[in-house]
């Protein structure tokens, strides 16, 4: 557990994975640097990037930053990311504090403080996640809009169909990192990080502490990895994904890697997730009076609508 007596003296662990980020790292680390909360230090690891991202983060830590730098799994973010989580031990950083990074943002100055001020007053041994909403820019950090709202509450019945949280601004506190730190030994293969720590949490009993204050600048370019959802085009493209079977195909991997930590939840969200894992090899009638009852919800009325269309056609 944790020693820190005030937010500002809570040591935070950063997880950030790379893989050929040079373009647009440095403008990252440059506002790691200059984030309010000093009290900070920076796990990073590069799958092997032949663009020069390794240099320039230890040319980062040269400069005075404590960064631990290490070989990723080059099996792609998701991997390289979880490859983090379970290294936690390695740093004595089980029971601490845990931020992640993507490599291409800019965080805002006060990012890390307003997100230790929010976790610091829920309770440091009851799992709390905080995250929030960003300015979506180009690739020029250009262009400025902000992310969705979220109309209704983050929770597991979310959770299960549908990712809410951005794993950019992703802040644990020391119950849910102990947590994720754990789960992620029993954990295979996962569609990405920052929706399996959702559930995760939420499945466990946690809270998600979600700040609708933007609290960095998510570049939009070609290469990145999900993209923002923020448009009507973007949302008919995830319904099509639901209708398409890539949504079953997702909800598979998400199934079994949260199959070796579901002694982890609470007894409601084991049987809600015991259950949603049944349903969807049960009739269609069975299927559907099974949904129902568990009052799983998306955050938009058309994917809701999509997410009963894809238990109807056996595509959930």
């Amino acid at each position: 557990m944790t020693t820190a007596r005030t937010p500002s003296s809570a040591r935070v662990t950063i997880l950030m994975a790379v893989y050929n980020g040079s373009d647009n790292l440095h403008e990252q680390l440059d506002s790691l640097a200059g984030q309010t909360h000093r009290n900070w230090r920076l796990v990073a690891s590069d799958d092997d990037s032949r663009d020069g991202s390794a240099e320039l983060i230890r040319r980062f830590g040269a400069a005075g930053h404590e960064v631990h730098l290490r070989r990723g799994p080059c099996q792609g973010a998701a991997e390289n990311f979880l490859s983090l989580i379970r290294a936690l031990p390695e740093y004595g950083a089980e029971n601490g504090w845990t931020a992640f990074s993507d490599q291409d943002d800019v965080w805002l100055p006060d990012k890390l403080h307003l997100a230790m001020s929010m976790l610091w007053e829920h309770p440091q041994d009851a799992p709390a996640l905080y995250c929030s909403r960003t300015w979506i820019t180009d690739a020029r950090l250009e262009g400025r809009r902000l992310s969705m709202a979220r109309p209704k509450p983050p929770g597991f019945r979310n959770a299960l169909v549908q990712n809410v949280v951005a794993g950019n601004t992703i802040v644990l506190n020391p119950a849910a990192t102990r947590l994720v730190s754990e789960a992620a030994q029993e954990a295979g293969k996962i569609v990405i990080h920052d929706w399996w720590i959702y559930q995760i949490v939420t499945g466990a009993g946690g809270t998600v502490l979600h700040d609708d204050r933007p609290t960095l600048l998510y570049r939009q370019h070609a290469v990145n990895q999900i993209g923002a959802n923020d448009t009507f085009r973007a949302r008919m493209v995830r319904v099509g994904m639901i209708l398409q079977g890539r949504f079953k195909e997702w909800n598979d991997i998400n199934i079994a890697a949260l199959a070796g930590s579901a002694h982890r939840f609470a007894p409601e969200e084991r049987q809600v997730y015991e259950t949603f894992a049944a349903l969807r090899c049960h009739s269609v009638p069975r299927r559907l009076a099974d949904l129902l009852r568990l009052g799983l919800y998306r955050q938009s009325r058309v994917s809701t609508v999509a997410l009963w269309i894809s238990a109807l056609i056996g595509r959930l």
